[in-house]
């Protein structure tokens, strides 16, 4: 299936593979994601989509098995404070819904910030733009394709 997401991985010449898996949409946890494609959940990584400040919109990318630092998301992207946006507004700011959310091929063009974790790892999974299809590929690929901004920006669960 040909996503916006992977469309735009074609156009960079970027390999990947896709994997499809089902969605359980009273479960649409990273977690849950990674037991379904057979991977650790710290090496699939889900998009958040935040508002700071002064920065405006922003998107945040971290393992699945970690939760957003919005002190240091705001200190790495310049900001006073940043924080989530609700869920009404992922889809109008995005063009994707929660489950399905990328930060390639986005509605508009916003900077993008990537947990540092993304180093570590050979390959990654990431959403191709809808709930049951993720996209595997090299971190390095993924960063330029979304010309992304590394840094220490998530922390383990509380």
């Amino acid at each position: 299936m040909k996503t916006n997401a992977v469309r735009l991985l074609d156009t960079l010449g970027i390999a990947y593979e896709l994997r499809e898996y089902v969605v359980d949409p009273d479960d649409l946890a990273a977690e849950s994601v990674a037991h379904k494609l057979g991977m650790p959940p710290e090496q699939v990584f889900k998009t958040l989509v935040v508002r700071g400040a002064k920065t405006g919109i922003c998107l945040a990318v971290i393992p699945g098995n970690t939760q957003l630092d919005l002190k240091a998301l705001a200190k790495l992207a310049g900001d006073r404070n940043v924080e989530t946006v609700p869920l009404k507004e992922v889809q109008p700011l995005t063009g994707y819904i929660r489950g399905g959310v990328t930060a390639l091929a986005c509605k508009k063009d916003y900077p993008v910030y990537i947990d540092e974790l993304i180093e570590v790892f050979d390959i990654i999974s990431i959403s191709a733009g809808l709930r049951g299809l993720q996209i595997l590929l090299a971190p390095a690929d993924y960063l330029r394709a979304v010309k992304g901004t590394v840094g220490a920006i998530s922390q383990d669960k509380a």
